[in-house]
């Protein structure tokens, strides 16, 4: 059996893999941060990154 993978799905599986890992991450930092007392303007700062990368995220899954 033959596999092929054209480039751009590879690429784009990429990119996405990349973006869930980042979006985990801020994810896990946001929460340390709170459960280390950080402040309402870095917990606010953390939360905007992650909104901005799970948008970023559904437009590249979307194709947009």
């Amino acid at each position: 059996m033959s596999y092929s993978v054209n480039t751009h799905d590879a690429v784009l599986g990429r990119e996405v893999d990349d973006l869930l890992l980042h979006v985990r991450g801020l994810v896990l930092v946001r929460d340390l941060l709170e459960q280390r007392g950080a402040g309402q303007a870095e917990l606010d700062a953390h939360t905007r990154e992650l909104e901005r990368q799970r948008a970023l995220l559904a437009s590249v899954v979307s194709g947009a």
